[in-house]
């Protein structure tokens, strides 16, 4: 027997511009972006849109249009912008994204041309799921426009679509040619959306800063109350953590068991599934990080007053940290909830491995979940969950 070990080294790059009115044509941030490379000719694009975003903004398409007309001499449009479901039932079904690969091939773009997505992050996962298999990856420049795709997902590496009942079981790692957060596409989210994102950063936060994590309870009600800077602050400190976990964790494409990022997401990603996707992926992770964070006082792990302040901060941001999905029990048969660790661990490979939070700002893994404590921890959060409403009912 002969063995050659092939070892190969490759790098990516891409820039993540925080900007405002981007698509106005003084503003060349995206243009750059798409240019980046100075390469000969002009640099051909489709852009697709999210329809929900399109509903509430509908001169976006149109200024579009306005914007690469504007710089025309260095890029084109291959197509007028097309419109795309968004939420996260939009990744159900294969025939979304085998629309927009048919789309893409149709336009003969090569691997020179551009993607653009302009939406929330299911949307992202979409498109760029179709993309990456397009001439087995097109370029993909995103237009992050959810509070949690600019402060998270938006910036990661990843793609994917909903398999049976399976969040995120089809996929590939695909990082994008570039990112552009611009803050004014927040302004027209509804609250659930501007409040999903936060869970994120109190996620990242707990494991990763705890100078971000105090700030965060601290500004729990601006944030709330959808103050414009406050909210700019958090995505571009939020973003810049996942941005520096994926550039130095020595695992961007996740060939370990361990995933701090994924802190929290066992429960979340069942919680989606078990509401038939009721709930938006932020509104399950504050439910998941809770849970996990009030396992990890029972471990020692985790002082009992950084859970409490975890979790007064995630209700006073408006994130419920308890859901009646949560206590669903088939007949003579566990939690349902727990069915998402055996999910969790065949997704990850290997033994199961949960990031728990080791004081704040720090970060340990486990290998086995008591799954009697953690229904004491699910008693405790509906508690906590019903206590701080009686108390803003009565406030």
């Amino acid at each position: 027997m002969k063995i050659v070990n092939q070892k190969i080294s490759a790098g990516f790059e891409f820039p993540v511009i925080f900007t405002r009115d981007a698509l106005n044509p003084k503003n060349s941030a995206l243009g750059w972006a798409l240019d980046r490379l100075q390469e000969p000719g002009r640099r051909h694009a489709m852009v697709f849109v999210d329809a929900g975003l399109a509903q509430a903004c509908p001169e976006l398409p149109g200024q579009v249009e306005k914007y690469f007309a504007h710089y025309r001499r260095r890029l084109a449009l291959a197509a007028p912008p097309r419109l795309v479901p968004g939420g996260e039932a939009a990744k159900n079904s294969f025939a979304h994204a085998l629309r927009i690969i048919s789309d893409l091939l149709a336009q003969h773009l090569d691997r020179q041309a551009s993607v653009v997505v302009i939406g929330g992050g299911a949307v992202l996962d979409l498109v760029g799921f179709a993309a990456s298999l397009v001439h087995r990856g097109l370029r993909v420049v995103r237009l992050p426009t959810t509070v949690l795709a600019q402060a998270d997902s938006g910036v990661g590496v990843k793609t994917a679509v909903n398999f049976g009942a399976a969040k995120n079981l089809v996929g590939t790692f695909a990082p994008p040619f570039a990112v552009v957060d611009d803050f004014d596409l927040l302004d027209s989210l509804p609250d659930r959306d501007w409040r999903g994102g936060i869970a994120e950063a109190f996620k990242v936060a707990l494991i990763k800063d705890a100078n971000f994590f105090r700030w965060l309870c601290r500004n729990a009600v601006a944030l709330r109350q959808r103050a414009p800077q406050t909210m700019a602050q958090l995505v571009t400190r939020c973003a810049g953590l996942h941005l520096a976990h994926i550039g130095t964790s020595g695992d961007p494409f996740e060939q370990g068991q361990a995933r701090p990022l994924d802190f929290g997401h066992w429960s979340a990603h069942r919680l989606e599934v078990l509401s038939r996707y009721r709930l938006g992926h932020g509104q399950a992770v504050a439910a998941g990080i809770a849970l996990d964070a009030a396992y990890a006082v029972r471990l020692g792990h985790l002082a009992a007053k950084d859970f409490r302040a975890l979790v007064h901060g995630l209700l006073q941001c408006g994130l419920p940290v308890w859901y009646p999905e949560l206590a669903r029990r088939p007949r003579g048969r566990p939690l349902a909830l727990f069915q998402g660790l055996e999910d969790f661990r065949e997704h990850l490979g290997g033994e199961l491995a949960l990031t728990l939070p080791c004081g704040v700002g720090k970060r340990c893994e486990i290998h086995e979940v008591d799954v009697t404590l953690m229904g004491e921890c699910l008693a405790e959060l509906k508690q906590a969950n019903e206590k701080f409403s009686a108390a803003t009912a009565t406030a």
